[in-house]
């Protein structure tokens, strides 16, 4: 079951989003508020899984109180307007619904909710394991499986990442800062060489100076 809060400031926009809350069997409601503020109580108190969350509100905006987060669950964003959909992706939200939203798609991004959710629950368990091989980061909505030996180097950009792999010419590219993708990697197998860089050190052939070379 997936902990649910829903945030709306209008009355009857809340009333339809807990009605399909109530529809969607492995969703369960712990409040519904009308405001940002509201919910940061509920959050202090208990544990939320996904958020429901409209944008253009009084006071803090949907978007300000994402940022204002410190740990943040999953969010599904629900606004009458599609321009702010660049900036829920920059955000890192689940999915985006334009209002009105039609109990089909709303049961879709819910369940985009359901397999991100399982997969980082198998994630998490494979971290505690020191025999994983893997991790899983997150792509466009999407949990994308990387494993450790497939990657070459890490290159940082700013807030995001680019992971260069033996097996794609393609690199992947995902918002992360590369503190948090530095504790993902076994320490067995990389080395953090500059502030933009980490290399795996089955791939480095040699080291001249303040060089390193790596095969690709």
């Amino acid at each position: 079951m997936l902990r649910c809060l829903a945030i709306d400031d209008e009355d009857l926009a809340l009333e339809l989003l807990v009605d399909n809350i109530s529809k969607v069997p492995f969703l369960t409601l712990v409040a519904a508020c009308s405001n940002p503020i509201e919910a940061m109580k509920i959050l202090e108190k208990q544990e939320v899984d996904l958020i429901f969350l409209d944008i253009q509100m009084p006071g803090l905006t949907g978007l300000q109180f994402i940022q204002s987060l410190t740990v943040k669950p999953m969010f599904i964003l629900i606004t009458a307007y599609e321009k702010y959909a660049l900036e829920g992706y920059n955000l890192d939200v689940v999915d985006y619904l334009v209002k009105p939203v039609s109990l089909e798609r709303f049961i879709k991004a819910a369940n985009k909710a359901r397999e991100l959710f399982q997969l980082k629950a198998k994630a998490k368990e494979s971290g505690s394991n020191t025999s994983a091989s893997y991790f899983f980061i997150n792509v466009d909505y999407s949990l994308v499986k990387v494993i450790f030996a497939d990657i070459i180097w890490i290159e940082g950009l700013k807030d995001y990442i680019k992971i260069h792999l033996k097996s794609s010419t393609k690199p992947i590219v995902a918002r992360m800062s590369m503190k948090a993708m530095e504790e993902q990697l076994p320490p067995s197998m990389f080395i953090r060489i500059q502030k933009s860089y980490i290399v795996s050190k089955d791939h480095i052939t040699a080291i001249r100076k303040n060089s390193i070379f790596i095969e690709q």
